[in-house]
């Protein structure tokens, strides 16, 4: 299913949303540990207080009212606590789940079936003669549990919104590519393919009606050339689909084969353009396909006749050994460059600084030279004016 690009925006703010939510959420959740642990600190502090008083205290009686005071201090953090005596029974309950009568026999079954599940979790504080107290943990405490799990959710998520966007990303990619890679076959076969059919039309004419100087034998050779076309461009996008065999080329003669092949069309591709190469005979090998290579730096070459298209110019291609273990090309137009927001996505499918471009011929280079040759191309920072491409190849090593 070929998914629009209202759907996609609707699915980057849908998942935007759920993880500012989460975000939201757990740091509201935190803040509110936080603030546990704060009164913690201020009941801490009291008890501290009342401890000092009981101390320094000179009168009679003040060590029992703070004692007094501190286990009502205790009672109020809200620490789950229970008192049991001879035979188990109850003394006293605080800070319970639930609201029980110590006085009656329930009351009593109740709190000591919870007292056995609060044992399980801490070991009991025997007190004086027979006296134990039991206790368990305080809410903040046991909200404070949570925190890993939420970590570990939280960065789950993080990861599945990252992958779900990444995904569609691709998917839009790859439609995008292919819609384009499509388009760009049906156009390349057009051209032969209109002429075989002009070629049919002739055949089909009577001798008085045909052209009196084409010949049998012209027809033949034009239905040929138109043929071999075809096969050339079947040929090139059946290589994009699979893994073409690599071997070691000199770049001279790939650039020079190139260059014979745009001179021959310069006059009707580019008027006034003046096409330059530099490639010095000395260069180390690369490892590459010729018919893909070639392709690759044919289509950034067109893009600079397009750009040039209407005034003169020049193309200058030119290449030189690069970091160690590799070959730079460069392709420099003197055109009107590329638009700065163009500039990041150039090489995405179905961008084209061209009002009827289906932008496809930089994506397919950049799937040439990166995907095949191991390689990379990129738009270099602009000069006084026109556009450089760089192309890196690595350097064949067998």
């Amino acid at each position: 299913m070929q998914r629009t690009p209202l759907f996609r925006i609707k699915l980057h703010v849908a998942l935007t949303t759920l993880f500012l939510f989460i975000l939201g959420w757990y740091v509201i959740y935190t803040r509110s540990i936080v603030n546990s642990l704060h009164r913690d600190s201020e009941l801490m502090t009291r008890i501290f207080g009342i401890v000092q008083e009981g101390i320094q205290g000179t009168e009679p009686g003040v060590e029992i009212l703070a004692l007094s005071d501190l286990q009502t201090e205790i009672i109020q953090s809200g620490l789950p606590l229970v008192v049991t005596g001879q035979a188990d029974t109850v003394l006293m309950a605080e800070n319970l789940p639930f609201d029980v009568n110590l006085g009656t026999l329930e009351g009593q079954r109740r709190v000591q079936a919870m007292v056995r599940d609060l044992d399980l979790r801490h070991e009991p504080i025997q007190g004086a003669s027979e006296m134990v107290v039991h206790f368990g943990d305080t809410a903040q405490l046991r909200r404070l549990r949570w925190v890993p799990w939420l970590q570990a959710l939280g960065l789950l998520t993080t990861a599945m919104i990252g992958f779900l966007v990444v995904r569609s990303q691709r998917r839009a990619e790859q439609e995008q590519a292919w819609t384009a890679m499509a388009r760009e076959l049906a156009h390349q076969l057009g051209t032969p393919i209109s002429s075989l059919q002009g070629w049919l039309e002739l055949m089909t004419l009577s001798a008085d009606e045909r052209p009196s100087t084409l010949k049998d034998e012209d027809v033949a050779q034009g239905i040929k050339e138109d043929l071999e076309r075809l096969e050339h461009i079947s040929h090139r996008f059946e290589l994009v689909g699979r893994t073409p065999e690599l071997h070691r080329l000199n770049l001279r003669d790939v650039v020079r084969d190139l260059e014979r092949y745009l001179q021959a069309r310069l006059p009707r591709l580019g008027t006034g353009v003046l096409l330059i190469v530099d490639i010095p005979g000395n260069l180390p090998a690369v490892k590459g396909n010729e018919v893909l290579l070639k392709w690759a730096l044919e289509n950034v070459v067109k893009n600079a006749l397009d750009a040039l298209a209407g005034r003169s110019g020049e193309i200058r291609i030119k290449a030189r050994a690069g970091l160690p273990g590799w070959v730079s090309l460069r392709i420099h137009d003197t055109g009107p460059g590329v638009p700065a927001e163009l500039r990041d996505r150039i090489f995405d499918p179905g961008v084209s600084g061209k009002s009827g471009g289906w932008g496809v011929g930089l994506t397919l280079t950049r799937r040439i030279i990166r995907g095949v040759h191991k390689g990379r191309i990129s738009l270099l920072d602009p000069p006084e004016s026109g556009t450089t491409f760089e192309v890196l190849l690595p350097v064949a090593t067998d």
